[in-house]
């Protein structure tokens, strides 16, 4: 039930979350992005109400970053033949040395907890931090920021912090882990089960142990994430032909049954349970992700010679699983709110509401980028203005349920720098 409106103790601010909570950005976490996370943004709206000191897991400002590829942050620059933009890495490797050193006992305890990779199922696991575990329950990220590696769980060094107020952000991994292999690994979290194995239970085990000692907070749900740009640049057809490459490609897919023509075409897919051969023309809803353009065979899946490869496309089957899933996970985290009096951030409306900022251009296979959009260079995270505007909702939602005068962040000043 929602409870009478009330002033809240913003003295000591919590967040826990995934990569977007930590500032996860441009593929990589870097100090920029941690800088401009939206919880870090809001803590510093809290001052306004009595907010004290947010400390953060920094990176070392000149660090290239590290993605979950072990990958430097993505930039744009001329690197295509045709002179456009290109996506590509800021360095050959990302910085391993981020990992090295647990930072905890020189710079902690720290007051954003948002850990990339992270699930909801993945927050009150015991020695999240602990190497020894299998990689479902060990996350390198979180190692370096932990309490203690052994035995410390996300929500535990959350509970060590004594929050006053907490913002969690959380369950997007446990679909996206699955989506972002084109459903060829990992699993969408199962509803049921015990902390740590099922969603529902481990969100409620979160909620109510961070509500223990009278704290209050706010919930987000989670995105329809088949809508965010890392799915949807690519279109299906953007397979464009002229009369010759119609001929050798109508050869080379011949025995598989395919008619290629001339202008705009389907792409052609591997599908391992479609028939013997495995290869058939992609359908008009189904998706491809957008880190085929960090593929070294890129252009060649790009212009038909070779069929795009599982782990790059989404089908029907799997975007209905998906979709059911963040239906599913939704409705929990509505209730939940609900039931706990919690401010709930609406960010599945607020990402139908982002305009496309990419595009594609099938002629010379390249994305093309705006400068105003909200999603940063990986397609899935927030940019500083995505962080600024999802900072806003918060604060909407928790001056709503509180009764607070937050004020919203107005002055921003969003620049991205394309490296040219």
């Amino acid at each position: 039930m929602i409870p009478d409106k009330q002033i809240i103790n913003v003295s000591r601010y919590v967040a826990l979350g995934d990569s977007i909570t930590a500032g996860y950005t441009d593929g990589a976490l870097h100090y920029s992005g941690q800088n401009n996370s939206f919880p870090n943004l809001l803590a510093a709206q809290f001052k306004t109400i009595g907010g004290g000191d947010f400390k953060q897991p920094l990176i070392d400002p000149q660090s290239v970053g590290i993605g979950f590829a072990g990958n430097s942050r993505l930039i744009l620059k001329n690197t295509s033949k045709y002179g456009f933009p290109a996506i590509s890495y800021l360095d050959s490797s990302g910085d391993h040395s981020i990992f090295s050193l647990n930072i905890y006992k020189d710079q902690g305890p720290f007051h954003n907890l948002g850990v990339p990779g992270a699930k909801a199922i993945s927050l009150p696991i015991s020695g999240y931090g602990n190497s020894l575990k299998d990689s479902g329950n060990y996350n390198p990220f979180f190692a370096r920021m932990a309490s203690e590696t052994t035995s410390a769980s996300v929500l535990s060094d959350a509970l060590k912090m004594s929050p006053t107020f907490f913002t969690l952000f959380i369950g997007n991994n446990d679909i996206l882990a699955y989506a972002l292999s084109g459903g060829t690994t990992d699993v969408i979290t199962p509803l049921e089960g015990t902390p740590g194995i099922g969603f529902e239970s481990s969100m409620q085990v979160l909620v109510n142990d961070l509500l223990a000692n009278g704290a209050k907070g706010a919930i987000a749900n989670i995105a329809d994430i088949t809508s965010v740009p890392f799915f949807t640049t690519i279109p299906y057809n953007g397979l464009n032909l002229d009369e010759n490459e119609v001929k050798v490609l109508n050869t080379k897919y011949y025995k598989n049954g395919l008619c290629f023509t001339i202008g705009a075409n389907s792409f052609a897919i591997i599908d391992s349970g479609f028939n013997s051969s495995g290869i058939r023309f992609i359908e008009k809803e189904e998706l491809i992700l957008l880190d085929i353009m960090l593929d070294p065979l890129k252009e060649k899946y790009l212009n038909g010679s070779l069929p795009i490869p599982e782990k790059y496309v989404l089908t029907l089957e799997k975007i209905s699983k998906i979709k059911t899933a963040t239906k599913s996970f939704n409705s929990i985290i509505k209730t939940i709110s609900y039931d706990k009096g919690l401010a709930l951030v609406d960010t599945n409306a607020l990402a139908k509401t982002a305009e496309k900022d990419r595009f594609y251009n099938e002629k010379v296979r390249s994305i093309s980028y705006f400068k105003r959009g909200v999603y940063s260079l990986d397609g899935l995270h927030p940019n500083s203005l995505g962080h600024t505007i999802i900072a806003n909702e918060f604060i909407n939602a928790i001056n709503a349920t509180y009764n607070t005068q937050i004020p919203k962040i107005t002055n921003v000043l969003f620049k991205r720098n394309y490296n040219n």
